[in-house]
C-alpha cells in the first residue's frame, strides 16, 4: 500500500507547492509582507480613502484611516467592480509570513491579494476504520460535488482552531462538542496554488477522531449534498481519481502518515513552512 500511496501522494503535494505567479507582487501592511497581490488588482484599487501604492517591488496600502476600515473599503470596491467570487460577509485574519495577525477583511478579498488563511479538517473514523466522507453541495462556490473530509472550513477572525472546528463540526456534521473531546491533532499542512481569483495559502489543521456507534453525522448548514462511510480502499481509489478536494486529500494525507501507510517524507513539503 505504502508505495502506491507514496506515488499518489507525490502528486497531490506537487500540486500543493505551487510558487505565486511571476506577475504578481508582494503586499504590505505597516512594511511587513502579508500577501502576493494578482497582477490586474492595482489598477482597481488607485484611489479613494484606502489605495494600493508602490512599495519597493510590491505595493502597500495606504488609507486616511484605521488598517481594518482601509482593508474593508479596499474589498467593497472589489467587490463593487466585480473582481470577487462570491460575498460571505465574514471577516478573516490578515497575518504576515510569520503568522502573526495584523488586521480583519472580508473572506472574499483574500485570493485577489494572496492573503494566507486558515482552516481546519476534520478525519472522522467508525469504530471499525472507515471514514465518515461529505459530498460537497452542488451549488457551492468552490469545488462544487466534489467529496471532502466530513467536517472542513475557515478559521474565522479572531478564532481559536479548537473553536472553528468545534463550530464546523456541529453546523456540517451535527456533531456535538462532546464528540471531540478524544480527537487527536494530526498536525497542519499548507497549501499553495493558483486559482482563478488569485493565489491561495492556505494553512490547514488537521484533526482526527472516532465517531461512536451510535452517532450519525448529519448536516446542518445545508452546504453538505450527502454523508456516507468508506473503507479506506475506497477513500484511496476516489482520491486517485480525484474525486475528494485537494484540500481533503492532504488532511487525510497527515492521518494516512500517522497510521504507517504513507512516508512522512512524501508530505514534508506541505507541512515545512517555506524558508
Amino acid at each position: 500500500m505504502q508505495k502506491h500511496l507514496n506515488a499518489l501522494f507525490s502528486a497531490l503535494v506537487a500540486r500543493a507547492t505551487i510558487d505565486p505567479p511571476a506577475s504578481s507582487q508582494p503586499f504590505f501592511l505597516d512594511g511587513r509582507q502579508c500577501g502576493w497581490v494578482s497582477a490586474d488588482v492595482p489598477a482597481l484599487l488607485r484611489a479613494g480613502p484606502a489605495r494600493l501604492v508602490a512599495h519597493g517591488t510590491g505595493w502597500a496600502l495606504a488609507t486616511d484611516t484605521t488598517t481594518d476600515a482601509g482593508l474593508a473599503y479596499l474589498a467593497t470596491s472589489l467587490r463593487e467592480q466585480g473582481r470577487l467570487r462570491g460575498w460571505r460577509g465574514e471577516l478573516l485574519d490578515v497575518p504576515d509570513l510569520s503568522g502573526a495577525v495584523l488586521s480583519v477583511i472580508e473572506r472574499a478579498a483574500v485570493r485577489p491579494l494572496g492573503i494566507a488563511t486558515r482552516a481546519v479538517h476534520l478525519n472522522a473514523w467508525t469504530p471499525t476504520g472507515e471514514l465518515w466522507i461529505a459530498q460537497r453541495a452542488l451549488d457551492k462556490s468552490t469545488d462544487p460535488g466534489m467529496w471532502d473530509t466530513l467536517v472542513g472550513g475557515l478559521v474565522s477572525a479572531t478564532e481559536s482552531d479548537a473553536l472553528a472546528l468545534e463550530r464546523e463540526s456541529w453546523e456540517e456534521a451535527g456533531l456535538p462538542a462532546a464528540c471531540l473531546k478524544d480527537a487527536v491533532s494530526m498536525g497542519e499542512y499548507c497549501v499553495r496554488r493558483i486559482l482563478p481569483e488569485g493565489y491561495q495559502v492556505e494553512w490547514v489543521g488537521v484533526t482526527d477522531v472516532v465517531v461512536p456507534s451510535d452517532v450519525t453525522p448529519c448536516n446542518q448548514d445545508g452546504e453538505v449534498a450527502q454523508i456516507r462511510t468508506a473503507s479506506t480502499d475506497e477513500v484511496i481509489d476516489m482520491i486517485g481519481r480525484d474525486m475528494f478536494t485537494l484540500e481533503a486529500a492532504l488532511a487525510m494525507g497527515l492521518s494516512f502518515v500517522q497510521r504507517g501507510w504513507l512516508a512522512a517524507e512524501v508530505m514534508a513539503p506541505v507541512v515545512q513552512r517555506p524558508a
